[in-house]
């Protein structure tokens, strides 16, 4: 009698979860939607009859048959719990639906205690972490789903709270009489969504709004856009036709908004309703489209529709806004500024829309004016011929295709000429010498001509020179006659400019000094 009993769940259990043949028409909205790991919390302990866990496996099956598995799509792990927990299949095990369902449909139930404690403590440290052997992935939305008669179920509120504390979604599914208040406290909100109490033979009722619970969680966004400028932008999807024959069909229109008609928005008719679409092709190993001809600060609704014989996917769509028009020049700077030159850059350089640059400049205030024309693809010229020490006001203008014309202005300075010679001093070191200081360093220098000689009659004629480098700014003179006069003169490639010159003073009874001339 006993086997007869067996016999006849058994073949229960296989009826309920055999694969269903409209499987393939999955619901709308659910393949390809997802990316995320899945891990589903079965009570399968003493208080769970056999036939309520088949009844829970088999709504397993239907709940998950419709999603796409795999690495890059939704992943699904099961642990069991009874008085030693165990995870039946990790996330890294499953990559297709036949796989899935085959092990659904050899599931075993644990029997005994019902473990609820320790088996959150295997999901917490070693499935639902980030980073472990098989667990879950870096990054992605990650979701628990409680299967449970409510019997014991023991202290789940501390671990359940951990796990929404680490970011991990907890679902709940009761097919007993649970305690109402300790689940609420255990799931994630909303809680009218993620909280259900449904009769064993009648969990089918709860699939679809299960299901669509777990895709808002999990829902992945599958084209995205990049690169966007003011009149392009780039989309970048995921080939989910790779391998498939088929294409890409993709549409992309401005958004009508305020004055012009319709709707913001995207996802409804009546934001796309008067849309002008222009549509584009591309090969199924694709997996980016650059569209162009785009209007600056406008936005736009791309849709792309995976189209394959093989296998049936859903329209992808996304929305944005190219970026506002800016003209050149935009910004204007100003470098290499010397004494009667000064470089002068702006940008952004737009040679696809600019047919000339041109320069203006004049000295402030009522200077001569002068400009320069350059090319579309030049930004920067240097600016020669200018007064040291001089304030100019600089005009970059450019010329637009479209017939606009835009124009930056900024002030510059030259630097002032700095003296070659200036502020020679002497200081008498004893009875016949001075240290001879002085200030210069205008670039082009090639050095200083010393020259001293008496200004006393013992002493006529007695003239001495020296020739120093361009860095230097002092010298020590020795010997001296008295009251000596010492001349200083900068050297330049083709001349000797004008000097500096400075009259010694020996005493014998107070400090020497020198008199600047």
């Amino acid at each position: 009698m006993m086997e007869g009993h067996m016999l006849l769940i058994w073949m229960l259990m296989c009826l309920l979860l055999q694969p269903s043949t409209t499987q393939n028409s999955s619901p709308e909205g659910v393949l390809n939607c997802c990316e995320g790991d899945v891990l589903f919390l079965v009570d399968s302990s003493g208080s769970v009859s056999s036939y309520e866990h088949t009844h829970m496996l088999s709504f397993l099956s239907q709940l998950l048959s419709p999603f796409s598995l795999g690495e890059d799509q939704v992943r699904v792990g099961l642990l069991q719990v009874g008085t030693k927990p165990r995870l039946e299949f990790g996330f890294d095990k499953y990559s297709t639906q036949s796989g899935l369902q085959t092990a659904l449909r050899n599931i075993r139930p644990l029997r005994g205690d019902t473990n609820t404690v320790e088996a959150l403590k295997i999901a917490k440290e070693w499935v639902l972490r980030p980073g472990k052997a098989g667990g879950a992935r870096e990054g992605l939305p990650r979701v628990l789903v409680w299967l449970t008669d409510g019997v014991k179920p023991g202290d789940v509120t501390g671990p359940m709270a951990q796990l929404q504390e680490e970011g991990v979604a907890v679902l709940v599914v009761s097919t007993g009489h649970s305690n109402y208040q300790v689940l609420r406290q255990v799931v994630s909100p909303p809680v009218e969504n993620h909280l259900y109490f449904v009769d064993i033979d009648d969990m089918s009722i709860i699939t679809k709004e299960l299901r669509d619970a777990i895709i808002e969680i999990i829902r992945a966004e599958r084209m995205n856009v990049r690169d966007v400028s003011t009149n392009s932008a780039t989309l970048q999807w995921r080939p989910v036709l790779s391998g498939l024959t088929g294409h890409y069909e993709i549409r992309f229109g401005a958004v009508r908004t305020g004055g012009s008609g319709g709707g913001g928005g995207t996802g409804t008719s009546g934001a796309t309703e008067g849309i002008q679409y222009q549509r584009l092709t591309q090969s199924a190993d694709s997996s980016t489209a650059r569209l162009t001809g785009l209007k600056p600060d406008t936005t736009y609704i791309a849709i792309l529709r995976p189209e394959s014989n093989e296998q049936a996917f859903n329209d992808l769509s996304v929305t944005f806004t190219t970026k506002p028009e800016v003209l050149s020049p935009a910004v204007v700077t100003v470098s290499e500024s010397g004494q009667t030159s000064v470089r002068v850059t702006w940008g952004p350089l737009q040679p696809e829309t600019v047919t000339s640059y041109s320069v203006e400049y004049s000295a402030l205030p009522g200077g001569q004016f002068r400009s320069v024309t350059l090319a579309q693809t030049q930004n920067s010229t240097l600016l020669r011929g200018l007064q040291p020490d001089t304030t100019y006001l600089v005009t970059v203008s450019a010329r637009h295709a479209s017939g606009k014309e835009k124009a930056m202005s900024v002030k510059v300075c030259t630097q002032e000429v700095t003296p070659a010679l200036a502020d020679l001093q002497l200081t008498t070191v004893g009875s016949d010498s001075v240290q001879v200081e002085w200030k210069g360093g205008t670039s082009g220098l090639r050095g200083y001509w010393l020259t001293w000689e008496g200004q006393q009659s013992s002493a006529p004629g007695q003239r001495s020179s020296l020739y120093l480098p361009p860095d230097s700014l002092s010298t020590r003179l020795t010997h001296l006659p008295p009251s000596a006069r010492v001349c200083v003169s900068p050297i330049y490639r083709t001349a000797r400019g004008e000097g500096l010159c400075c009259t010694a003073q020996f005493h014998t009874d107070a400090l020497v000094y020198g008199y600047q001339s």
